[in-house]
């Protein structure tokens, strides 16, 4: 007898059921969060002025006044033909960014600088932003021949057009081709046992950080190697420069660098 080929349904079945699930945002735990942070570092009253200072600021940038600022440099998405600006994220991802981090994309002539300042044999290292958001960042990473480039991002909505970005980026000064966007909790990310540059655009609350540097302490004393600290807007340097086991290098009023003293 003949066998028969297996239904095209139950490879469709299998390929829903092995995919890891995105993780459940909750607003109210979101904000719970935001206020414990801010209670824990500011005291009451301060945490209730910023509360209510981020409350209206979101009003005004739900405007279409604020929209239309919300379009930013376009011309990156002209060009490339994709969806990075911030003016198109609902109002769910935008107040849970509040809380968070707000998306903003980076401007591609300072991220090329970043880059630069860092000196180092790109092909060496694995690429990673932590709040990758619509992964402008992770499409300007692969202009340089990194190993690979990987972005995590929180946000299923975010995570989801960054991936349809990915997929219609041809940069025609692309040199890495192996790009990923992982939906997970950035603050739980497993480190690859690699060289890495981590990038970072303010994606955390200081307690956030603070989780993500022990982890990648844990990681480095377990496999000893380079890994720079990219951290565009440093308003929480102190939880880097805290940590024993990394020193700064470089940097401006807009980003610092961070080189592992250890690998």
């Amino acid at each position: 007898m003949e066998a028969r080929a297996p239904s095209p349904v139950l490879y469709f079945v299998m390929e829903i059921t092995d995919a890891p699930p995105e993780p459940r945002v909750s607003l109210t735990a979101a904000i719970r969060g935001w206020w414990r942070d801010g209670l824990a570092r500011d005291g009451f009253l301060t945490t209730l002025r910023r509360f209510l200072c981020e409350f209206w600021d979101f009003i005004l940038d739900s405007t279409p006044a604020g929209r239309r600022r919300r379009y930013g440099d376009i011309d990156y998405d002209w060009e490339h033909r994709v969806n990075t600006t911030s003016a198109a994220v609902g109002w769910r991802d935008r107040l849970l960014g509040v809380f968070h981090s707000p998306y903003q994309p980076t401007e591609p002539a300072l991220f090329h600088d970043m880059l630069q300042a860092l000196k180092i044999d790109f092909d060496q290292f694995t690429f990673v932003d932590l709040g990758s958001g619509k992964g402008r960042t992770l499409l300007m990473a692969a202009d340089y021949p990194f190993r690979r480039v990987v972005g995590v991002e929180l946000l299923p909505g975010l995570n989801r057009i960054a991936r349809e970005n990915i997929s219609l980026y041809h940069g025609a000064l692309q040199k890495c081709f192996a790009l990923e966007s992982i939906c997970a909790d950035a603050r739980e990310f497993v480190f690859p046992d690699e060289p890495l540059v981590l990038y970072l655009f303010n994606p955390f609350l200081e307690s956030g950080l603070a989780r993500v540097i022990a982890n990648l302490e844990q990681s480095l004393r377990t496999t000893p190697r380079p890994v720079a600290v990219l951290y565009h807007n440093p308003l929480l340097a102190n939880v880097i420069e805290a940590s024993p086991l990394f020193r700064k290098s470089s940097g401006t009023h807009q980003y610092t660098v961070y080189r592992t003293s250890i690998g």
